[in-house]
């Protein structure tokens, strides 16, 4: 049906799982106007329950996890609700709500003596070491079979209210995606005002993507596939990162912002600053692995190379001005990037192996095994010569810096490592750095701010 054209989960290994590692399973669904019921313990199923008339539709599970197996059978809330906060990103319009009603531990011994003293006729949840949770369970349970007629009731003596602290989020994106680009983006500045945002459709399969860029230097893109975070990317990934390349520099060279004989923009001179998503849909997926981090159909890489170069290509038609901004700073990047590589090979010719090479300011000590040497990196020449007095040369070294030296989280690559400052402690340490770093060169295993 329409309701189920493109599904995460294609075989059922996913509850099968579940029911294998869990002490006890119970499934509820509400269709065609009953409510069907199945338990599961230890895996064993037991009958298949025609529980009377119901309202509505919907499928509940509850599981509990066995703790014979697993370590900790605790839920960890922020990482169910940034999994949900995902799927609602996704879905744009859909509403979730994330209620966690378990108790705190300051109340655990207060909980469990009100288990304990209540001759209640029904037992906490197998797997559950919190009693208290009984009450809340029966509580959600009878919500859920509301409207159900002639349904086998779970009866209970009413356990002693407990004042619990209730957890709960809600997640709503009318915009879907376009809001997720602008949740990654809320820290930072965009370089352009407009998201750019487009769906497209083909023989059984959907892309919808919303990106855009930031004054930063790092890409932030996140792919999917029919809601599956896919963090190793995949085909679709491919596809997007190819056709953006390709599309970009065409449209440079055209616009003649790029000169005949300069290089083509790199993928990665593109995409620094770039805040992404793509979603794809598609009717037979294939992903490498079961974890499904990663989309292996062939066909998805160029239908999404194809949506990606038509919209983004008519979308830089019609915005000039935003394109040219978002040329102009991979352009900077493509600058900055060669710059950098004859700065790392400018400081990869200063061996710290050679005293030579050494800064000038440093005050080494004598010994040469690293194990034992301590260098203090002190700001000033001031304090500088106060440390140097009153160090042991043997194994104490000091390096003097200039002031404050380059903030190197908000910088470029090529602006740090031609910073004198970041250029001694690049060869005093004598680490390298980039491809040729080498921990086992390190100089001195203690430093000291």
């Amino acid at each position: 049906s329409d309701s189920y054209a493109v599904s995460g989960g294609l075989h059922g290994v996913g509850i099968s799982v579940v029911n294998a590692l869990s002490t006890r399973v119970e499934v509820q669904i509400k269709r065609d106007g009953r409510l069907w019921k199945q338990d599961f313990d230890m895996a064993v199923p037991a009958e298949l329950v025609d529980a009377g008339p119901a309202e509505g539709t919907g499928t509940r599970v509850r599981f509990w996890a066995d703790p014979t197996i697993f370590e900790s059978t605790e839920y960890d809330f922020d990482v169910v609700a940034r999994r949900l906060q995902e799927m609602a990103f996704l879905n744009k319009g859909l509403t979730i709500t994330l209620t966690d009603r378990r108790p705190r531990a300051e109340k655990a011994a207060e909980l469990d003596a009100i288990a304990d003293s209540e001759g209640s006729g029904a037992e906490a949840a197998p797997g559950s070491d919190e009693g208290s949770d009984l009450a809340h369970a029966v509580d959600a349970e009878q919500a859920f079979a509301e409207g159900a007629q002639a349904a086998d009731a779970v009866e209970a003596t009413p356990v002693e209210p407990v004042k619990v602290r209730e957890r709960k989020r809600t997640f709503h994106y009318p915009d879907g995606l376009k809001d997720y680009v602008t949740a990654i983006n809320k820290s930072k500045t965009s370089i352009h005002p407009t998201i750019l945002y487009f769906e497209g459709k083909g023989p059984g399969h959907e892309v919808e993507v919303a990106m855009q860029w930031n004054s930063g230097y790092s890409e932030s893109v996140h792919t999917f596939a029919n809601t599956i975070n896919t963090h190793e990317g995949g085909t679709h990934e491919e596809g997007f990162r190819a056709a953006l390349t390709s599309l970009v520099n065409k449209y440079a060279r055209e616009k003649k912002l790029i000169k005949e004989k300069d290089p083509n923009l790199t993928g990665d001179d593109i995409r620094e600053g770039l805040a992404a998503v793509l979603s794809a849909k598609i009717s037979d997926p294939q992903f490498e692995g079961q974890t499904k981090t990663k989309l292996g159909n062939t066909e998805v890489k160029g239908f999404v190379q194809r949506q990606v170069s038509e919209h983004v290509g008519h979308w830089f038609e019609a915005n000039p001005a935003e394109a040219k901004v978002i040329i102009n700073k991979a352009i900077a990047s493509s600058q900055a990037r060669v710059a950098a590589r004859k700065a790392r090979e400018m400081v990869r010719r200063k061996s710290a192996t050679d005293i030579g090479g050494l800064p000038g300011k440093l005050a080494d000590c004598r010994s040469k095994d690293p194990a034992k040497s301590e260098l203090y990196i002190v700001e000033g020449d001031s304090a500088g010569g106060s440390a140097k007095s009153g160090r042991d040369s043997m194994f104490q070294a000091i390096l003097p810096l200039r002031g404050k030296i380059i903030n190197v989280e908000k910088s470029r690559i090529d602006k740090v490592l031609k910073n004198a400052e970041v250029q001694a402690i690049i060869t005093a340490l004598g680490t390298g750095i980039h491809e040729e770093f080498d921990i086992d060169k390190l100089r001195y295993h203690k430093i000291v701010l």
